[in-house]
């Protein structure tokens, strides 16, 4: 191989540069924004670490309490919560901080304190397939803080067309961080070698379609009438089903393969189960930044009014002319 083989072809731009220069088109930015996805890049590292250390450190397993939701908390999911609270606590911009393992947002100042941004978080989605060693991720939105608004939950109830930020940190086979500030979606992967998030692709577009759907069919029998029909007529069509069971790995395919996310309503869950304003709305900012599309029932995703921290709603999210096309069944 020659010398020049060897040369790196494209710029190395490390996600703190990408933010500075991002900042850098925006004259009265003031630097608020980039210290707060700073520190959200720290706490995926350090997440990350923890992740691929979980059985040699024996933190797998519940830790025998349950979150808000009445779900089991595992020491994993505790740990990470932990980890963003940290690594965010001391950024001086941030007003509040909201995350799905605590019950109520925690105020960390006011804004004549300088406290300018909120941060809402699923500190470690699916982290029950930590035992199977399969993909899990950190979802993370970043809203204006309200300064009229001293209740924590209803600064922070905001529609997701009011996110200043938002993406996710997957943790799999290599650690990756896909991001947008409303420019479109840029995506990094940290290299462990040096210890950045390295930029591998901007202005990503997903792609327009594609013959693959994600969803839990083990519930389908009560899905909505809707729902159903439109599985039928994929199986009839030749659709390949991909489904991991969490959603970061979920929507990550998708927004790579093209195709269509589905969580519908359940007998068990009528009113969807995804939490909108950490989950569902950060991953439809991310989809439609990307070309894509997020609904929730009969409307945008990002247009709902939230009325309380923990709302859980349904989705359908993905490449544009799938999402149409379950939306034709419904």
């Amino acid at each position: 191989m020659s010398d020049a083989e060897d040369l790196v072809h494209d710029n190395l731009v490390s996600l703190q540069s990408h933010v500075l220069s991002e900042e850098a088109r925006h004259p009265n930015a003031q630097g608020d924004l980039s210290w707060i996805i700073s520190a959200i890049s720290l706490a995926g590292k350090t997440i990350a670490n923890k992740v691929r250390r979980a059985r040699l450190d024996d933190v797998l397993g519940a830790h025998g309490t349950e979150n808000v939701q009445g779900e089991e908390q595992l020491r994993m999911d505790v740990i990470a919560n932990e980890i963003i609270m940290r690594c965010l606590g001391d950024r001086a911009s941030i007003a509040v901080l909201a995350s799905e393992e605590d019950e109520e947002p925690t105020i960390l100042r006011r804004s004549g304190e300088g406290g300018k941004y909120c941060v809402l978080f699923d500190p470690l989605d699916g982290s029950s397939n930590l035992d199977s060693a399969v993909g899990v991720g950190t979802i993370f939105s970043v809203t204006r803080n309200d300064p009229d608004e001293p209740d924590g939950e209803r600064t922070v109830c905001r529609p997701g067309t009011e996110q200043v930020a938002a993406g996710y940190i997957l943790y799999g086979s290599s650690t990756i961080m896909c991001l947008t500030t409303g420019n479109g979606v840029d995506m990094f992967v940290l290299d462990q070698a040096i210890g950045s998030f390295l930029r591998v692709r901007t202005s990503y577009r997903m792609p327009d379609a594609g013959a693959i759907y994600s969803v839990n069919e083990a519930n389908a029998s009560s899905f909505p009438e809707g729902y159903q029909r439109y599985l039928e007529n994929a199986h009839a069509s030749g659709y390949s089903s991909r489904y991991i069971g969490s959603m970061v790995a979920d929507v990550h395919r998708t927004l790579i393969r093209g195709g269509v996310f589905l969580y519908p309503p359940t007998g068990k869950n009528p009113t969807g189960k995804l939490r909108l304003l950490y989950e569902a709305n950060p991953m439809a900012m991310l989809i439609e930044q990307a070309g894509g599309l997020a609904y929730s029932g009969a409307g945008r995703t990002l247009e709902i009014h939230p009325e309380r921290l923990h709302q859980r709603i349904p989705v359908v999210l993905g490449s544009k002319a799938e999402v149409e096309r379950v939306r034709s069944f419904l």
